[in-house]
């Protein structure tokens, strides 16, 4: 019983931020831009961040497809939102630890939060890679960046 009604309130957060995706509106002039495509099923994502004095990040996540790579890109961006931009791949390998099915430890998976939600998509190999779009757009903006 306890695991359906969390499976249950995984799919609203899912749900959720699929119909009501965060942080949308694009950047003035963002330092980074990358849009990616999965060919494969025609998720597409154009994520936009911003590095304030402070190291602070702004994002701005847009695209088109599937709920879970929707989802994953406003969870991803609800997360880092006004981050540290040093902290950027430390939450992108949690994430990827994750969707593998790799074991994290308490700490990790509170660092995760509603994140935590797109666990039951490793069940699914064929939709990690819908899930890991804007994850891996972000990592590429961090490998650009030279940090």
């Amino acid at each position: 019983m306890v695991n359906e009604e969390l499976n249950e309130m995984y799919e609203e957060i899912v749900m959720d931020h699929y119909h009501n995706p965060r942080h949308t509106e694009s950047l003035e002039s963002p330092e980074f831009e990358v849009e990616k495509n999965n060919p494969f099923c025609g998720d597409e994502i154009k994520i936009q961040i911003d590095v304030k004095d402070n190291q602070k990040v702004s994002v701005s996540l847009t695209g088109w497809g599937c709920a879970i790579s929707q989802a994953s890109g406003s969870l991803l961006a609800e997360k880092i939102n006004e981050m540290d931009f040093s902290e950027l791949q430390n939450t992108i390998d949690q994430f990827r630890k994750l969707i593998k099915s790799e074991e994290l430890s308490e700490i990790e998976l509170d660092n995760l939060g509603d994140i935590s939600a797109l666990s039951g998509v490793r069940k699914f190999p064929v939709r990690i890679k819908c899930a890991m779009l804007s994850w891996v757009a972000l990592e590429e903006i961090i490998k650009g960046s030279g940090n």
